[in-house]
């Protein structure tokens, strides 16, 4: 393995370099290690791949975790902004698009989304759109309350959090099967959908 790899100009760093078995199999991959030319490489069950967090079994739900948790991160980093009486609604609401809603979006391409992941991320996005837009005086009582679900939705009028998502990975997905073979898309559309996934794209 070395020599090939010295060959095209890589050198394997062997305490760097880790192994991970994907399989929806459970016996899949029992052996913890494998050893090559006396090196021994450690099997893990996750590792973080270019931003997005890869698992032995591939449970989408742990990478909708990490993408709102990184979300909520990014508004506390702008929620001076968000707050702020000198900013419109509009430039708040723009400040969201391109920066928190992309940083939740990261590597959704791949996403394949369940009902419960699904109703995480519109969760997300209207805690998000409250904060915004603020609290409304209640015309009956007189008192502050939050917006209602109703309320929001006629207040932000661009696609929530899940159209996007299913459009723009419609997109993602007719730009790969226009590639063809000639770039490395090579195989065809095939496949069940795991029990608990939702039916639509």
């Amino acid at each position: 393995m070395w020599s090939i790899t010295r060959e095209i100009g890589l050198e394997v760093s062997a305490d760097k370099t880790k192994y991970m078995v994907m399989s929806r199999d459970q016996n899949a991959g029992r052996i913890r290690s494998v050893r090559i030319d006396n090196i021994t490489f450690e099997r893990v069950e996750e590792f973080k791949y270019l931003g997005t967090t890869l698992t032995n079994q591939n449970p989408i739900s742990e990478e909708i975790k990490s993408r709102l948790k990184s979300g909520s991160a990014c508004y506390h980093s702008v929620q001076n902004l968000l707050s702020s009486r000198l900013l419109s609604k509009n430039l708040k609401i723009k400040i969201y698009r391109t920066i928190i809603l992309l940083v939740v979006l990261y590597g959704f391409e791949t996403w394949s989304l369940t009902l419960w992941e699904e109703r995480k991320l519109r969760v997300f996005e209207k805690i998000t759109l409250r904060r915004i837009f603020g609290p409304r005086r209640d015309e009956v009582t007189g008192e502050w309350r939050r917006l209602h679900n109703e309320e929001l939705n006629d207040l932000y009028i661009s696609p929530n959090i899940v159209r996007v998502i299913k459009s723009r990975r419609m997109k993602w997905a007719g730009h790969v099967a226009r590639m063809g073979e000639e770039k490395g898309c090579i195989g065809s559309w095939r496949g069940k959908r795991r029990e608990g996934t939702t039916g639509e794209t």
